[in-house]
């Protein structure tokens, strides 16, 4: 199985071929990736259309909106993919899907995503007439059109009057697109810790891993020792667990938390593994509060991944996964875990996907679209994606979708 690192390698590696127009390479790469993220496929997608390929690119859209029902530009390359098919129906339908993601602003910016690209709501309009004036739809053309005409910018009104002209000819337009060579690339923060450096640099590359050795809040690290708060070389774990094993070899400098052991007694330290985004073990002491286990985290994990919410399982509840709401419930997981077992975590999540933060409703929201999360007041809902200023995506009582972020307030905080 690949390691964290082999995929961000042949993604950045993949984007890198794209950029210099090698197609072959580029699918190599990023069909190398196995179970690949919805952005991955996405790219995937977008090198098949390149290629004169629609029918392998709408497979390849096809796994990304289905990975990610969020990604609006997803259905936007799918339409196009369609449109060159000429299934114009279909291809009408993921524009106007596309025009729902976009929740009536003006546009969504993939730019922090690592896709340089704004899909802007004018362009998507002009994509929905370009398909009716295909079907000879040359009315609704001209309205929608015109809707694109006022949602525009200036400087892209003389080529939409440009377009409004052709339509009131009844020649048919063309499908605008993610700009050619234009694809997602893995985040910079994550592809730093690729690089090999010395010792006393940030990140060096291990055994596929990640083994952070730059300096820390509560003292150097030395060549050959481990102190508490510490990180050692990672393993990898199946996808949301972190597992605190066997205690390390004891350090002179005396640990904080719950245990109340000893300085320097070895079993006042423990090997925590976590696993959210990228893999890393780390040396914490036995009994470690809160605070103490995320400031480890944050090392390492971009900001969404450290908010996430933490688990523990309860051995008294036939392995029911238990949130970890405050200190006292680490403390009660941390004297659960006093036998040979061992603590056992994880990034509590929907489908492997992370919880950035909760959020509470504040107001009934009757899901309009079959999208959409219907929602009751108190209702406690774990965010998945921020899908703009105004929307969330989230998950309520087994149900997932999106929903209006006024809608609700930040729970207090969680663990």
């Amino acid at each position: 199985m690949a390691s964290l690192g082999d995929l961000l390698r042949d993604w950045h590696q993949g984007a890198q071929a794209v950029a210099r127009g090698d197609w072959d390479c580029a699918l190599r790469l990023f069909s190398s990736v196995s179970e690949p993220p919805a952005r991955v496929s996405f790219n995937v997608g977008c090198v098949h259309l390149l290629a004169g390929d629609p029918e392998a690119a709408l497979r390849a859209f096809d796994r990304a909106v289905t990975k990610d029902a969020c990604l609006a530009v997803g259905f936007l390359q799918r339409g196009v993919a369609n449109f060159q098919l000429e299934r114009f129906q279909e291809a009408l339908s993921d524009f106007q899907r596309t025009l729902a993601q976009l929740r009536d602003n003006t546009a969504i910016d993939y730019t922090q995503l690592g896709l340089r690209f704004k899909l802007q709501a004018w362009e998507v309009l002009f994509n929905v007439a370009a398909v009716q004036s295909q079907l000879g739809l040359w009315a609704e053309a001209t309205c929608s059109l015109g809707d694109a005409i006022s949602k525009g910018p200036e400087g892209v009104r003389n080529d939409l009057d440009i377009a409004l002209g052709q339509v009131q000819k009844q020649v048919p337009l063309q499908p605008r697109q993610v700009p050619r060579g234009e694809v997602f690339r893995p985040h910079r923060r994550h592809m730093e810790h690729l690089e090999p450096v010395d010792f006393l640099g940030k990140a060096k590359v291990k055994g596929g891993g990640f083994s952070l050795l730059g300096p820390r809040p509560w003292g150097q690290r030395l060549q050959g020792q481990q102190s508490p708060g510490s990180l050692a070389p990672p393993s990898f774990l199946p996808a949301g667990l972190l597992a605190a094993g066997e205690p390390s070899p004891g350090s002179s400098e005396e640990p904080t938390g719950a245990g109340g052991a000893a300085p320097g007694d070895p079993e006042s330290l423990a090997t925590v593994t976590v696993q959210c985004v990228l893999t890393l073990s780390l040396t914490a002491p036995r009994g470690a509060d809160l605070s103490r286990l995320r400031a480890l985290m944050s090392e390492a994990l971009p900001p969404h991944a450290q908010r996430a919410q933490l688990s523990y399982q309860d051995p008294s509840e036939d392995g029911r996964w238990v949130p970890l709401s405050g200190e006292e419930a680490l403390r009660r997981a941390w004297r659960d875990a006093a036998g040979p077992g061992g603590l056992h975590l994880q990034c509590r999540g929907v489908g492997g996907r992370p919880v950035l933060y909760q959020v509470v409703a504040q107001h009934v929201y009757s899901a309009q679209r079959p999208e959409d999360l219907a929602l009751q007041p108190g209702d406690t809902v774990d965010v998945l994606c921020e899908v703009d200023q105004a929307w969330l995506e989230g998950h309520c009582d087994g149900r997932t979708g999106i929903f209006p972020k006024s809608f609700t307030v930040p729970a207090a905080r969680r663990a």
